[in-house]
């Protein structure tokens, strides 16, 4: 026998395995719009990074009796909005404060379409927008946005298309995204909020400049449909 660490999964409601298996029929029914869909998503960078000390081994004979130096009275985070629209990776842009449904607001009207200058014009004719259900994503400024720049192409809870609630699995920015950018960002440590932001900057830009890696994993999404129908919407990390 060998060890083997759980994968750790999304806790899943009830309901959630119906609408999940909607949104997966729908995608496979449309395969061409995944080019076309800006998947859109916020994630949490801090001064220590993600860790995981239970892969972190010492080899030793003797126990070398080492230590792991976290920063817990300096600590700093910034709030990330990224979003993956085909083979493009759009943004970063920093929140320098908590995401309110106003800071989402004004984020949606004065800042997105600057980030979607260089995407050429028949494409965002047609785009569609995905987020997921948090709050701030669901006040009614925010819909009404949405609702005037992406009419029945927008994709929330509550939507003719509705994106299932806790399922980051089936969205490229958690299952590819977030995890590649903070591997970059972490690779030194980070001792400064501004060098957190240029590194986060930085990373950006490299993972930009591999529009194929990018391209290949939105299209993934088409695998992990298929195998989140194959598990009855349920948990398919198993199946990959």
């Amino acid at each position: 026998m060998y060890p083997y660490h759980d994968q750790r999964v999304q806790h899943l409601e009830p309901g959630d395995h119906a609408q999940r298996m909607d949104f997966c029929h729908w995608i496979k029914a449309h395969p061409e719009l995944l080019s076309v869909i800006l998947f859109s998503n916020e994630a949490s960078f801090t001064r220590d990074g993600v860790n995981n000390l239970r892969n972190v081994h010492t080899w030793s004979h003797d126990n070398p009796h080492e230590t792991s130096v976290t920063n817990f009275q300096r600590r700093f985070s910034v709030n990330v909005w990224c979003g993956v629209l085909g083979n493009k990776l759009i943004g970063p842009f920093v929140f320098d404060n908590n995401l309110t449904g106003n800071t989402y607001e004004a984020f949606l009207r004065n800042e997105l379409p600057g980030l979607l200058e260089d995407i050429p014009l028949m494409i965002r004719s047609q785009m569609y927008f995905q987020h997921d259900g948090a709050p701030p994503h669901y006040t009614r400024h925010a819909r009404d946005y949405l609702n005037e720049s992406f009419p029945n192409r927008w994709l929330c809870r509550g939507r003719p298309v509705a994106w299932p609630p806790r399922s980051a699995d089936l969205t490229p920015l958690s299952y590819y995204l977030w995890g590649h950018m903070k591997t970059l960002v972490y690779e030194t440590g980070v001792d400064t909020g501004a060098a957190l932001r240029d590194r986060i900057f930085g990373a950006a830009e490299h993972i930009r400049n591999h529009p194929d890696i990018i391209a290949s994993a939105t299209q993934y999404l088409l695998m992990r449909a298929e195998n989140c129908i194959a598990a009855g919407g349920g948990h398919f990390e198993q199946l990959l």
